[in-house]
């Protein structure tokens, strides 16, 4: 009885212990802080998260068909570098939609090398941080970037602005989340996504096309990281070259929290939303008890180890190995 009840336990902590250990957390905090459950500062978390957010609906994508982005990070600092200074050469009309071209320029790349040439993603999109970043000093000259008239332009209502008073960031991840919700549940690609990361020769003999789904997959990533630099670019109006430098394991962080496995075939836009959130609440509780920024660093480290193990765990039924 006692060994029955233990293994009850185990599968429940297996498939739901990053909800428990999210609840325990938030409690916590609350205690801690009154203000954490304050409206201004759930706002404040929803907002500061939607640009991880919108980032990481993509990177579900990709998870899903069984493989990674490592390089979004440095990807979204290029669209934001991008967008900010062809905006003072060519207008904001303009800026948007070529920032938007040459990032997806980016992720067709990244795409061709893993789902055509079947390169191996952790490999190709590491190294690809590494080519990015620099493509984005070249680009720039190694210089930040500021928009110089800032009060002459409505590109700051991306980022800034609100509509029936919520701010425009939140609704921008919300209604991308509803669009790629659906496109991954209701539509036949996103079927073909679910059975390329289950098991990508079955779905190939299945006449799924894996390379082409794996190609979009990294478009729609890449999609979204141009949507993510709008958004930091139009909220703070300048930017360094360095800005998002490290999200890239943040967004990894977030989508495996979500559930969606790293070894692919599973995971849903809903949860990857929950993710992004419990990483948010968890960073922002942390602020709140007054412990410095840099202290997130180690708590997202030990979220990804946590995540990981607990995605192991759920596989097999168990939280520690039988050959343990």
């Amino acid at each position: 009885m006692a060994t029955l009840t233990k293994q009850r336990i185990g599968s429940v902590l297996a498939k739901q212990g990053i909800l428990i250990a999210f609840a325990v957390f938030m409690i916590a905090f609350t205690i801690a802080n009154p203000k954490f459950l304050s409206v201004d500062n759930l706002f404040s978390v929803v907002r500061s998260s939607a640009i991880l957010g919108v980032m990481a609906l993509g990177v579900t994508f990709v998870v899903i068909s069984g493989n990674l982005d490592l390089s979004v990070g440095s990807m979204m600092s290029f669209s934001t570098i991008v967008v900010l200074d062809l905006h003072d050469k060519i207008g904001p009309l303009l800026a948007i939609p070529a920032m938007f071209a040459m990032t997806l320029g980016l992720g067709a790349f990244i795409g061709f090398l893993v789902g055509y040439l079947r390169l191996n993603s952790l490999i190709v999109t590491l190294g690809m941080l590494s080519a990015i970043h620099g493509l984005t000093l070249t680009y720039s000259g190694g210089q930040n970037m500021d928009i110089a008239d800032k009060e002459g332009t409505w590109f700051s209502a991306f980022g800034q602005g609100t509509a029936l008073g919520v701010p425009v960031p939140i609704l921008i991840f919300i209604a991308v989340a509803v669009f790629l919700g659906a496109v991954l549940s209701k539509t036949a690609f996103g079927r073909k996504v679910y059975a390329v990361g289950g098991n990508g020769t079955a779905a190939t003999f299945s006449g799924i096309r894996r390379a082409r789904t794996v190609f979009t997959c990294y478009l729609i990533s890449a999609a979204c990281v141009a949507t993510a630099g709008l958004i930091q670019a139009s909220r703070s109006m300048g930017s360094q070259n360095t800005v998002g430098q490290g999200l890239e394991l943040e967004v990894l962080a977030a989508v495996i929290l979500g559930g969606a496995s790293l070894l692919g075939g599973s995971g849903t836009i809903f949860k990857a939303v929950i993710g992004v959130l419990i990483l948010g609440f968890i960073q922002n509780g942390l602020l709140l008890l007054g412990l410095q920024f840099y202290v997130q660093f180690v708590v997202t480290w030990v979220i990804i180890i946590l995540a990981v193990w607990l995605d192991i765990a759920a596989k097999r039924g168990k939280l520690w190995s039988p050959i343990a």
